[in-house]
């Protein structure tokens, strides 16, 4: 609801670029509701790119990065989490905030892309 009806206060040329999550590409046991969450942003994604144009919306589909939603892991297991994962994934690390960043200003730079996912994730949907 806020994207749609908030989409009339974006200027001309401007984007709405939304957050999901691998976990709806390639669930994992224990992650149906994250799953569900995620593919629905998807599916919103594209659909508010028609129902909304010819604003642009599109979507950014993260893996594992190192941020603060992992702070309630207790540090020395999170630290694992992090370097177990990262020596699993093509790139050798977990995303940090900065790869995730550089995705939504793509969005916000390129003029012709709508409806569109990027997938941020290190590789780990190959894997």
């Amino acid at each position: 609801m806020a994207a749609k009806y908030g989409s009339r206060n974006i200027r001309p040329g401007g984007s709405i670029t939304l957050t999901s999550g691998v976990a709806g590409v390639r669930p994992q046991k224990g992650f149906t509701v994250a799953a569900s969450i995620c593919g629905a942003v998807e599916s919103l994604t594209r659909a508010l790119a028609v129902e909304l144009s010819p604003l642009r919306v599109n979507a950014v589909c993260f893996g594992l990065m190192r941020t603060e939603l992992w702070d309630g892991i207790p540090e020395e297991h999170r630290n694992a989490m992090y370097e177990n994962a990262g020596k699993a994934l093509p790139v050798g690390r977990v995303g940090e905030p900065e790869d995730g960043a550089e995705a939504f200003l793509y969005f916000m730079r390129e003029k012709y892309s709508t409806g569109q996912i990027v997938i941020v994730d290190g590789g780990s949907t190959l894997v």
